[in-house]
């Protein structure tokens, strides 16, 4: 199996890999522009990314590749919709930065109740400016943090806001409240209510189309005069315009580790909206450095390996995230049958000709190996012409039975 890297990758990885015998090529520098010659050069049969961007071309371009890793939680760097449509399989590494960007989190919550950067800035130009910065903290003791997305990362920001004695309301669509007495929260009914609540809000959704710029200009006229919105998920989640413009009304406070169309890893300068956001007083940023601890990586790029070694042995692919949520299957063929070559074919074959497609196949082999039982969902009903067929038609055929899938 060939592996292609391209981004960086910790050498703990590198090494695991070249361990299990796979050919490892490692373009630590690899970039959207050059993604595809090096996918149609070195033919992988894995590819891994980190931030690197893996347009569609490169999926149309691929022979052999079957599966992309993202050494990382969120896959919006990939096309997914185009690695789907070429059948390839693209897995992440959830939960392994959670603590890592929960940290950076908190660091960003401290800075901007502080005004850290500011301070330091003031320092660095010899500047003794007490009296100002004394003002201005506020203090996070019994302040409301607000949580919105409670997966690994916002589970972790929780934790630690007990530490700091704040009480919390989140909201989450898997949220309920079982959940969320045993995380110590108060469950709010949407976003909105964590705004008006909140005296500072966490961002921790994945984007999607369903929560892309979801914290709107809606969602920051709700929140408290003075209060600070965090955001170290995806910049595409946060209308950054909005923001801007209740930054500089001094209506709320910024921090930020990720942005609306971000500079590429390898860029060297972020684009006007970015700086024109970062020249904001009331505004702290980082640069999208949320999962970057050495403690972070070495566990990504572990699971990255395992998820990899599991595929190669298996055929499993342990956090995938490009399958069918939900199968167009109607009706579930169930064929026993001894554990001969061909039964399968037989049947696949009677289904074919029925113009029936197969959504779902698991073929359970019995203790000895001298039976089976194919479990195979279809998206239509088999003619009892078709049935009869895949009955009789090979004498390794047990029975075969019909249901209706509800």
């Amino acid at each position: 199996m060939k592996v292609l890297i391209a981004d960086k990758f910790q050498a703990s990885g590198i090494d695991a890999l070249e361990q299990l015998k796979y050919t490892v090529v490692s373009e630590p520098d690899a970039s959207p522009d050059t993604l595809t010659d090096l996918v149609s050069n070195h033919d992988p049969d894995v590819l891994i990314v980190r931030s690197t961007k893996v347009p569609g071309k490169v999926f149309d371009a691929a022979k052999k590749l079957s599966l992309v890793v993202r050494a990382g939680a969120g896959y919006d760097n990939i096309d997914v919709e185009a690695a789907s449509r070429n059948g390839i399989s693209v897995a992440n590494c959830p939960g392994k930065n959670a603590i890592a960007v929960a940290e950076l989190a908190w660091g960003l919550i401290l800075a901007a109740d502080r005004d850290l950067p500011n301070q330091t800035a003031d320092l660095k130009a010899g500047a003794w400016n007490k009296k100002t910065y004394a003002k201005k903290a506020r203090g996070l003791f019994g302040a409301t943090l607000g949580v919105i997305g409670i997966g690994h990362i916002g589970e972790e920001v929780i934790k630690r806001a007990h530490s700091f004695g704040m009480p919390v309301v989140a909201w989450s669509r898997s949220l309920d409240d079982r959940k969320a007495k045993a995380l110590g929260v108060q469950r709010a009914a949407s976003p909105a209510d964590v705004a008006k609540q909140a005296d500072v809000v966490s961002v921790h959704v994945a984007q999607t189309p369903d929560t892309a710029g979801m914290i709107d200009a809606d969602f920051i006229a709700s929140m408290k005069p003075g209060a600070t919105l965090v955001n170290t998920a995806r910049g595409g989640v946060v209308d950054q315009a909005a923001v801007a413009d209740a930054v500089k009304a001094g209506t709320i406070r910024y921090a930020a580790d990720v942005y609306h169309n971000q500079p590429a890893p390898t860029d060297a300068e972020c684009g006007d909206h970015i700086k024109n956001l970062a020249n904001l007083d009331g505004f702290v940023g980082t640069h999208h450095c949320g999962a970057s601890t050495e403690q972070a990586q070495e566990a990504t790029a572990a699971e990255a390996v395992r998820i990899i070694e599991t595929y190669d042995k298996t055929g499993a692919i342990l956090h995938i995230v490009n399958r069918q949520a939900q199968s167009r299957a109607t009706r579930l063929l169930v064929v026993r049958h001894l554990n001969k070559a061909g039964v399968l074919a037989h049947v696949i074959g009677k289904l074919g000709e029925a113009q029936i497609n197969i959504e779902e196949m698991e073929n359970v082999i019995f203790q000895n190996a001298e039976a089976a039982c194919a479990k195979i969902q279809l998206d239509d009903e088999p003619s009892q012409n078709t049935m009869d067929k895949i009955r009789s038609g090979n004498p390794n055929v047990l029975s075969v039975d019909l249901t209706v899938i509800k």
